[in-house]
Order: C-alpha cells, then sequence, then structure tokens
C-alpha cells in the first residue's frame, strides 16, 4: 500500500477512500478487501506509534547532555562579555590620552594638503600662461583639433585655480577663446549639418563635448534643418503654383515625414548620448509656425477662389489629421515605450495651427452655405396654397440639411464647433420661420368677414406644418445635446480636440457651452430658434382664430344698429301679451348657428388624435388643450369652445353697445339669445355666464326690473335699465 498520499497538507480522506476502492482487481470482494486494508492501515498505525515511542525515548535519554552543554554556552558568553568591557575601558583610556596628538597630526595633514594644491595651483598658473601663448600661435594656423586640445586643457586647468583671485577673468577669458573656435569653426559646421556628413559632424561633436558647447552644436542642428525645410517650402510653394492648397499640403507634410525618418537615423548616429526626438520636435515647431507664407494666409487665398468653402475646410482639415496621425506614429517609435512629454502637445498644436481660425470662425463659413440650401428648395410659390403645401413637404428636407449640418462640423471640427454650428442653425431656421410668416401674412391678407372655409383649412395646415416642425427640431435637438455630452472629451490620441483645434476665447466658449448641457443650467441650445417657432405657431393660431371669428363679428353688427330694433318701436301689438314661444330667432342669429353648426365637420380633416404635429402644437400654444381628455374629439372640442367663448364675448360687447331698446326689442334679443344658446348646446357648449344674465335681465317686465334684477352683476344691471329707459330707483 503507497501511503505517502498522508503526508500531503491538503490530503483528502473520502477522495483517497473512493481511489483505493476503485482501483485493483478485488471489484467483486470489496468487503474482504475492505477488510484488509484496515487491517493494514492498523497495522501502519501501530508501526507509527512504536516510531514514536522510541523517538520519545532516545530524547529523554539525551536531555542531560543538552542541559550540560548548554550551560557551558553561557560560561563562555559571560566570559566573551567581561573581555569586551575590558578591551572598551581600554580604548577609552588611550583616547582620552592621545587626543591632542591625534588632532595636531590631522592639522599638519590639512597643512600639507593646501601646500600641495597652491603648489598645484602655481603649476597650472604657469601653464595657463603657457597655453595662452600657445591658443594664439594655434588660431594663427587654424588648427582646429590643436586648439581645442589646448582649451580643453585649459578649461582643467580653471578648475583647479578656482580660489585665484582673477578667477572670473580667465573664465571670461576661456569664454572669449571658446567663442572664438566656434566662430572659426562654424561655415564648416553648417556644411557638414546642411550636407548630412555624419563623420565630420562627430568631430564637432567631440570637439564641442570636450569643451562643454555641445548644446550650442545642437542649436547649430536646429537652424540648419530649419533653415532647409523652410526652403524646400518656398520652392514648393514657387513650384506648384497651378496646384490647390490641398495639394501644397499634401506634398510639404510628406516632405516632412521622409525628413523625419532621415533625420533620426541621423541624429542617432552623430549625437550619440543625445534623444533626436527633442530636436526633431523642436525643428518641426520652429518650421510650422514661421512658414512663409504661411499655411493660413494661403488657405485664405484658396477660400476666396472657391464657392464650396466647407468642402474645402474639409479636405485640409483630413490632410492635416493624416499628418498628425502620421507624426504621431513616429513619435511612438522614436519614444520605445517611454511616456510622451508637453512637448508633443506644442508639436500637434502647431500643426493644427491653421484650422484654429476656421474653427473658432465656423459660422461664417456654415451659415451661407445653409442659406443658399434653404433658397434652392424654392418654398414660396405664386399660390398660397402651394406655398403652404411646400412648407409641409420642406420640413423633411430641412431637418435631413440641418443633420447634415451637425454632421459637417464633427467631421471638420471634432464637434469644437458647435457653438458656431449652433449661431449657423440659428440663422438657418429663423430664415425658414420667415418663410412661415410670409405665407402667415398672405393668409391675413386674403381674410374676410365672410365665411371662407378655404382659407381656414390653409391656416390650420399652416399650423400644422409649423407643429411638425416643432416636434422635428424638439428631437434634433436632443441628438444634439446628446452629441455633445458624448463628445466633450473627445480626443486625439491622449489630447482633447479642444485644445488642438480652439484658441483661449473660444475654448472659454465651448467649455461653458458644454457646462450648461451637462448641469441643466440652459433648458434648450436652440431657445431662440424654439422660441420663434412658438411665436409663429401663436400667431398662426390667432390667425385661425380670428379666420373663423371674424364672420361671426361682422354679423353681430346689426345688434347695435337701430335698423334692427326699429320695427319692434312701430309694432301694433305688445309682446308682453305673446308667450315666449311666439318670438323667432333673427337672421344674424341663425346665420351665425349655421355657421357654427358647419365648422366641426370642417375640422374633422385635421382630427387632432391622430394628427402629431397638430396635436403638439396646440398643447404648446395654450394651456387649455393641455388640460383636454384624451377623447378623439378633445382637442377639437376646446377650439370650438375658444370660438363659442369669443363668439359670446363679441354678442356681448355687441349688445352693450345698443344705444336704446323697447321691451318687444328686448324680449326678442333675449330671444337670440336664447337661440346661441340651443345652438352651443347642441354643440356640447354652453352659453357665457354674461350673456345668460344679460337675456334674463332683457325679458324682465319692465315694473319687476328692480325687484328682479337683485343678484346680478351691477354693471349688466345699469346697461340694461340704461338701455331700455328704466328709471333708477
Amino acid at each position: 500500500m503507497d501511503i505517502t498520499a498522508f503526508s500531503d497538507d491538503n490530503f483528502d480522506t473520502k477522495g483517497w477512500i473512493n481511489e483505493i476502492l476503485d482501483c485493483g482487481e478485488n471489484q467483486s470482494k470489496k468487503e474482504n478487501y475492505t477488510v484488509s486494508l484496515v487491517m493494514k492501515l492498523q497495522l501502519y498505525v501501530q508501526q507509527v506509534n512504536n516510531a514514536l515511542e522510541q523517538t520519545s525515548q532516545e530524547v529523554l535519554h539525551s536531555l542531560p547532555t543538552i542541559i550540560r552543554n548548554t550551560k557551558h554556552l553561557q560560561e563562555e558568553a559571560t566570559a566573551l562579555r567581561q573581555k569586551m568591557e575590558m578591551v572598551h575601558d581600554e580604548i577609552i583610556k588611550i583616547e582620552r590620552e592621545t587626543g591632542k596628538s591625534i588632532n595636531i597630526i590631522e592639522e599638519l595633514d590639512n597643512t600639507k594638503n593646501q601646500l600641495d594644491i597652491a603648489k598645484q595651483g602655481l603649476h597650472e598658473s604657469d601653464n595657463w600662461a603657457i597655453l595662452v601663448n600657445d591658443l594664439e600661435d594655434a588660431f594663427d594656423t587654424k588648427n582646429i583639433e590643436q586648439i581645442s586640445n589646448k582649451i580643453y586643457s585649459m578649461q582643467r586647468s580653471l578648475k583647479l585655480l578656482v580660489n585665484v583671485s582673477d578667477y572670473e577673468d580667465r573664465k571670461m577669458q576661456l569664454e572669449g577663446l571658446k567663442n572664438r573656435l566656434e566662430a572659426l569653426t562654424s561655415p564648416s559646421i553648417v556644411q557638414a549639418f546642411t550636407s548630412n556628413d555624419a563623420e565630420q559632424a562627430k568631430i564637432y561633436v567631440d570637439i564641442f563635448s570636450s569643451i562643454e558647447r555641445l548644446p550650442q552644436l545642437v542649436k547649430y542642428y536646429h537652424k540648419c534643418q530649419r533653415e532647409m525645410l523652410m526652403t524646400k517650402w518656398r520652392i514648393t510653394f514657387e513650384r506648384e503654383q497651378d496646384d490647390c492648397i490641398t495639394q501644397w499640403m499634401h506634398n510639404f507634410y510628406d516632405l516632412l515625414i521622409s525628413n523625419w525618418h532621415t533625420q533620426n537615423k541621423w541624429y542617432n548616429q552623430v549625437f550619440a548620448n543625445q534623444s533626436s526626438l527633442h530636436s526633431l520636435i523642436e525643428i518641426y515647431i520652429s518650421v510650422l509656425t514661421s512658414m512663409d507664407p504661411s499655411f493660413d494666409n494661403c488657405i485664405d487665398s484658396a477660400l476666396k477662389q472657391v464657392s464650396d468653402k466647407l468642402n474645402l475646410l474639409k479636405e485640409i482639415k483630413q490632410i492635416t489629421m493624416q499628418f498628425c496621425n502620421s507624426l504621431s506614429n513616429l513619435v511612438k517609435q522614436t519614444l520605445h515605450g517611454k511616456t510622451e512629454s508637453s512637448q508633443v502637445l506644442v508639436l500637434y498644436q502647431a500643426v493644427c495651427n491653421p484650422l484654429v481660425s476656421y474653427v473658432g470662425n465656423y459660422a461664417e463659413y456654415e451659415k451661407p452655405y445653409l442659406l443658399k440650401k434653404l433658397s434652392n428648395m424654392n418654398i414660396m410659390a405664386d399660390k398660397l396654397s402651394d406655398t403652404i403645401q411646400n412648407l409641409g413637404l420642406s420640413v423633411n428636407s430641412v431637418m435631413d440639411i440641418a443633420r447634415e449640418a451637425k454632421n459637417r462640423c464633427a467631421e471638420i471640427t471634432e464637434n469644437c464647433g458647435y457653438c458656431g454650428l449652433l449661431i449657423a442653425l440659428r440663422d438657418f431656421f429663423s430664415s425658414y420661420v420667415d418663410q412661415y410668416r410670409v405665407a402667415l401674412r398672405q393668409i391675413e391678407r386674403n381674410k374676410k368677414n365672410v365665411e371662407d372655409w378655404a382659407t381656414f383649412q390653409l391656416s390650420l395646415s399652416l399650423l400644422q406644418n409649423s407643429g411638425d416642425m416643432l416636434l422635428k427640431m424638439k428631437q434634433f435637438e436632443k441628438e444634439i445635446t446628446e452629441t455633445v455630452l458624448k463628445d466633450l472629451n473627445r480626443k486625439f490620441e491622449n489630447v482633447q480636440y479642444k485644445l488642438l483645434l480652439l484658441n483661449d476665447e473660444d475654448r472659454r466658449e465651448f467649455d461653458s457651452l458644454v457646462k450648461c448641457v451637462t448641469e441643466g443650467t440652459k433648458l434648450s441650445l436652440l431657445d431662440y430658434v424654439n422660441n420663434e417657432f412658438m411665436t409663429l405657431c401663436e400667431d398662426i393660431h390667432n390667425t385661425t382664430y380670428q379666420i373663423v371669428l371674424s364672420p361671426i363679428s361682422s354679423q353681430f353688427n346689426v345688434v347695435q344698429s337701430a335698423k334692427t330694433w326699429k320695427q319692434f318701436a312701430d309694432s301694433s301689438f305688445h309682446s308682453a301679451d305673446l308667450p315666449d314661444y311666439s318670438f323667432t330667432p333673427q337672421e344674424y342669429i341663425t346665420e351665425i348657428g349655421q355657421y357654427l353648426m358647419t365648422l366641426p365637420q370642417h375640422l374633422e380633416p385635421f382630427l387632432f388624435r391622430d394628427n402629431p404635429s397638430l396635436t403638439y402644437v396646440l398643447k404648446a400654444i395654450d394651456q387649455e388643450y393641455n388640460v383636454a381628455s384624451d377623447d378623439e374629439s378633445a382637442l377639437a372640442t376646446v377650439f370650438l369652445k375658444l370660438v363659442a367663448k369669443g363668439t359670446c364675448q363679441v354678442f356681448c360687447d355687441k349688445i352693450l353697445s345698443i344705444c336704446e331698446l323697447n321691451y318687444e326689442a328686448s324680449r326678442q334679443l333675449s330671444h337670440d339669445i336664447g337661440y346661441l344658446g340651443n345652438v352651443l348646446q347642441d354643440l356640447g357648449l354652453t352659453l357665457s355666464e354674461n350673456l345668460q344674465q344679460l337675456s334674463v335681465l332683457l325679458k324682465l317686465p319692465t315694473d319687476q326690473y328692480h325687484s328682479q334684477s337683485s343678484g346680478y352683476s351691477a354693471r349688466y344691471v345699469a346697461a340694461v335699465r340704461q338701455m331700455r329707459n328704466i328709471p333708477s330707483n
């Protein structure tokens, strides 16, 4: 039996038992096999117990020896401690007796060192004078290697002469000699850097490193590279005058990428212990920010020559970002996994700088484009009905144009031009609203004081179109808000686009816009446009209402006319002797009643429940539509209610303007009011409280007027009393 598994720290009893019972030849005799295993285990346990007992006996026998050895170790440790204390006391005694002698020795040693320094200083001072004299001869022969060696020796000597009285003068003298050497070698340095002569450049690297002027040599390299690239740009510009700006940019950027590859390899070969990244970035920043002519001037000239300015800006932006991506890859290759420095951000900003002014003034380019698109739609027609139909058909096209503008802003400005986009959209939608207002003015000019259901339906159609536009504007604004929230930290590599494409002032404006959206401090990005549309809808609704009410007001003009009531003054009978049913409504009120009864059928083509645009706009412009039920005809009923309310008010005003009525005319007028009430009741509406009071007051008998008029409006009581010439009590 293998019992090695028992020594495992993670020994599993059940698993071990199952494994033992599953293997072997005794599957059919498991009981006997199990008994045998138990006996073996008992035997192993007995053996282990015996081994433990034997080991315990051996440990007990060896304990006295262990105790004796421990005592010996303790005694030896005590003796060692006593000896160490004696040695410590002796050291203290020696230090106390010999301390003065050691101080004297230290002072003598310091004096010796100072004498050695003074000796060496005198030697170097003599050597300095010799080197100065030799250098003058070397400068005459223009032996650069000899001059650099002697300047190096003088540099070493100066470090040993730091305490001499004329140290600063010697230092200035040395710097002057280094300047002379630099001036002597500068033409050759420029030639070596310009021709990419690596071997000659290495010689100057060694020379300038030895005289501690290597940073100055790197500056020579920067200047040579900058002038070379600037010259190539001027050649490109002059040679490709017939090509467009995008081709110039593309060719020059290709040249810069190729130059980076070449110079990175050459720089690492010449300046072995220097990083090429810092130098190349500094060179490229200098070139990109001081080009003559600059990309800004070239782009300005190109924009003046093309009609589609936005498309040109889009191409320029694409070329610029392609160059940025290429530079980013080169930077990563040069870094070899190291962290980017802030200098890389400055490089990206220099590349994107030609775009900054155009992103900041994005509205100037987007606005004319949008207005031209709107003008090309040819919405206005000779016939008013065609104009309104065109407005309805134009809603989807206008929103498509707006969404294209949003997408175009993302392509050209990476959404950093949203402030300009909103300005352009505001003017675009405002111009669109103006076309609605032109149609509305035509409707108002066509409005008549007679029944005109054609104009009424045109007005309702215009209101429906404006409601459709409001609904789509709401959805569009939601899309813009979501885009702002989603792309507020849009980045190129690890750099936010707003740092590349916006100047400080425009960035503050953009951040303010984002803050308004994220914090909800501004209800709408297009508040101005929404308010314009809302005002338009209110005006259209008011015009629609006036179209319906104008014929009614015209009919009511007869009420205040004395001719209407003259017949009752000439009457040979007294109405007091006639019952109420003997009166018949006059022609003006029956025509108004018939007019009101036909109004619902003219609203059927615009069932508001099946017309979400009209439903939305009605609820937006008047609170009464909001409290309406969800019934299919609820909103239509509200419109009828408004017309009925207006009708009652006009009727009331006309009645109050009557100068004189006799009792017969007064009863007739009350009957006319009752007829209007019956018409409104058939429409599911009620007569206004004012007319109800006037109706009662008009038919009160003269002798009972004062007693039965109590509880009614004092204004109406007085007006009817004066109109009927009832004496005041």
